[in-house]
């Protein structure tokens, strides 16, 4: 019986230690706060190596007090297979950004968004 209880116990943490995918909504809101606040690690984990390279090169002059609220808001969502645009606001910035996603291993993840990249806004 207590090894029942043991291996119940076991199963239950890793059923819930499971790894959650997030909408590409979920994943710009995640990366828009951690690049304000300047969370890098966080940044780091929700963006690709291109994503990182460029929004860390200019997350010192944004950098907001980690308590403040970011008020994000989804203005509009696109997906297209394996990627997505995400056009959001902030309390930080009166105009709105745009966020390129692309998906890799089943995770969303901000992307560079070149100059060429036209996007659905």
């Amino acid at each position: 019986m207590k090894n029942l209880v043991i291996c119940s116990l076991v199963l239950l943490f890793f059923s819930c230690s499971e790894k959650k995918n997030l909408s590409p909504s979920e994943t710009a809101k995640v990366v828009a706060e951690s690049f304000y606040h300047g969370d890098e690690a966080t940044l780091k984990k929700f963006t690709t190596s291109e994503g990182y390279a460029n929004l860390s090169s200019i997350q010192a002059m944004f950098t907001e007090d980690k308590d403040s609220e970011a008020n994000f808001k989804v203005v509009d969502e696109v997906i297209d297979g394996e990627v997505a645009w995400v056009k959001y606001s902030t309390a930080y910035d009166p105009k709105p950004g745009v966020f390129k996603l692309v998906q890799k291993d089943g995770q969303w993840k901000v992307t560079h968004n070149g100059p060429r990249d036209k996007g659905p806004f």
